[in-house]
């Protein structure tokens, strides 16, 4: 059984499938570990360190995709899984519903797909959540990035020059990015307010330090996700949270729909009422965005007020990130382990069956499924 770490090569993508006390559980069972040279060193692992946990260094991508499970963090190029054996397992965030090349390109090699943001929203799923894991990181990393580009101080300040006010922090989406990002701006002594269209965010936003804004709610669906609200619905919502936007020095938006469009939460009108020297953060601009004008993997200005669209925020934070992500797959592989000691995707366990993508050279995910127009039993 041998298990391949590729180096990431996405454009700033810094983070890394395995890290050494992983590597150490893999080496447990017997197993031959061989990680591409370099590929931990950006998230602050080097390769003598992987060494010394029992895995082979290996020269390039070739050898590392050379192996009977493959590890990633983001999804490869056709290129790269052109180097994956016929009938390995890959595990890695895939964005299935979107690269129908790469799925399609799955199922023609025969290999056997497991994708990170399918991981059912479980009890018994929580430490292989990696979508939870990394949206922690990103989170984080969000209020650091508008601390750092604000010109305001976040706490406040009793000086012989004066009182200096706390700076004033809207969060829209309450999710687990959110709720970091609730918790960091608390933590950096900033006044914050938070939205949610789910109403059993508000307990959460308050047991943080946060109030909540009281706007439009309704039920998330059964993942605990929000669900895509009526023009109706927006409007309102809109309409409530523009003054509490003007009103913000820094605002970071995480409002995201698996699978669909962000949301537009904050409009044009609204960006042009907020002062100048404002921040704000759309960490859902490479789904849409949640304001107007974002960008993703740009920053715009706007009458000052200047609109951060990131697509990296976990590889900023991204020796951590690597943990954490590390150790939900190494929990996930945990459950793929069969008697005989190798790893297989048994589609009827509870965990590795819903985030199952391509199994013996068939697409299987529904949702996958439905997305490229595949009807049942095609």
């Amino acid at each position: 059984m041998r298990v391949g770490i590729p180096r990431e090569r996405g454009r700033r993508e810094r983070r890394v499938a395995a890290v050494p006390a992983t590597v150490e559980f893999y080496v447990g069972h017997d197993w031959d570990v061989v990680v591409e040279a370099g590929a931990g060193t950006a998230a602050g692992f080097d390769d003598d360190a992987y060494a010394a946990a029992g895995a082979e260094i290996v020269p390039d991508a070739e050898a590392a995709h050379d192996a009977d499970l493959v590890l990633r963090v983001g999804p490869p190029t056709i290129a790269e899984l052109e180097l994956v054996p016929r009938g390995a397992v890959l595990v890695s965030f895939l964005d299935p519903f979107v690269a129908v090349d790469l799925v399609e390109a799955l199922a023609a090699r025969r290999i056997d797909a497991v994708a990170m943001e399918a991981i059912p929203r479980t009890t018994l799923a929580q430490s292989m959540d990696a979508l939870s894991s990394q949206s922690t990181a990103a989170g984080y990393a969000a209020v650091l990035l508008a601390a750092a580009e604000s010109p305001r101080f976040f706490p406040m300040l009793t000086t012989a020059a004066g009182t200096i006010p706390p700076a004033r922090v809207l969060v829209l989406g309450v999710g687990v990015a959110g709720l970091m990002a609730i918790a960091t701006a608390r933590r950096l002594g900033a006044v914050v307010h938070a939205y949610d269209i789910r109403p059993e965010t508000r307990e959460q936003v308050e047991s943080l330090g946060a109030k909540f804004v009281e706007a439009p709610t309704q039920a998330g669906d059964e993942s605990g996700y929000a669900k895509e609200v009526d023009e109706e619905t927006q409007r309102r919502q809109q309409e409530i949270l523009a003054d509490y936007v003007a009103d913000a020095d820094v605002l970071v938006t995480t409002a995201q729909i698996p699978g669909r469009p962000a949301p537009l939460l904050v409009p044009e009108d609204v960006v042009a009422r907020m002062r100048p020297g404002a921040v704000v953060v759309d960490m859902a601009a490479a789904t849409g965005g949640n304001v107007a004008g974002s960008k993703p993997d740009e920053v715009v200005e706007v009458g000052g007020v200047r609109i951060h669209g990131p697509v990296d925020l976990p590889s900023r934070v991204a020796t951590d990130a690597s943990r954490m992500y590390a150790r939900n797959l190494q929990n996930l592989v945990g459950r793929m382990i069969t008697e005989d000691g190798t790893v297989a995707v048994d589609l009827d366990d509870d965990v590795v069956g819903p985030a199952t993508i391509v199994r013996d050279g068939e697409v299987v995910h529904p949702r996958t499924r439905s997305a490229m127009g595949l009807e049942e039993g095609t």
